[in-house]
């Protein structure tokens, strides 16, 4: 079984903080991005035996510039997804606000969803499947999953048995790492937003 799961960000992209991007095609790491992958590497103890990606272009930029170091293959995991927004994928931040919804999304997101988009619970319900099956994997040694903010902030509200409307609780920086440590009682957070220089 995997003893360790590394779960890190995909790095800087020129729109964070700027749009929503969502599952928005062609949002690729900037040069500080592929920078701050690069320097991940150093910082994944154990280092990993495989690796794994959410489907979108800076998760799989970012893993790969992993996998190139370690000598790994990426596999394609779309249960580490992004989020999906609907309506609001692609839009700035600027726009949404005064939007009823967006404030409403913000303020209770276990009971919430973006419009045509998914819900925190079953953005929650497919990461957390996918982690607890890993447990019963045949497969040994430290894992990284390249992934959003918010699959990640979804497993660790979890893990730490928080509310999804605490989601404000849990930071996920760009290029971050978070270390699961798993065994045969569960799976148990090591290492939280570990952050890795620009």
């Amino acid at each position: 079984m995997v003893k360790t799961i590394h779960l890190v960000r995909h790095g800087h992209h020129a729109l964070l903080g700027h749009k929503l991007c969502g599952r928005m095609p062609g949002v690729g790491l900037d040069d500080q991005g592929c920078r701050q992958m690069a320097r991940c590497t150093d910082f994944l103890l154990p280092p990993p035996s495989a690796i794994q990606s959410s489907p979108q272009q800076r998760t799989r930029q970012s893993a790969n510039i992993l996998a190139a170091r370690f000598g790994l293959a990426v596999e394609i995991v779309p249960a580490m997804d992004e989020i999906d927004l609907g309506d609001w994928t692609g839009r700035s931040f600027e726009e949404l606000e005064g939007d009823v919804a967006w404030t409403r999304w913000n303020h209770a997101r276990g009971s919430s969803r973006p419009p045509n988009g998914e819900t925190m619970q079953a953005l929650q319900a497919r990461v957390v499947r996918h982690l607890e099956q890993l447990r019963h994997d045949d497969s040994d040694g430290a894992l990284v999953i390249v992934s959003h903010a918010e699959p990640i902030r979804a497993a660790l509200l979890h893990y730490s048995q928080l509310r999804l409307d605490d989601y404000v609780a849990i930071e996920v920086e760009p290029a971050s790492i978070t270390t699961l440590s798993v065994d045969r009682a569960g799976i148990h957070i090591s290492t939280f937003n570990q952050r890795v220089p620009a």
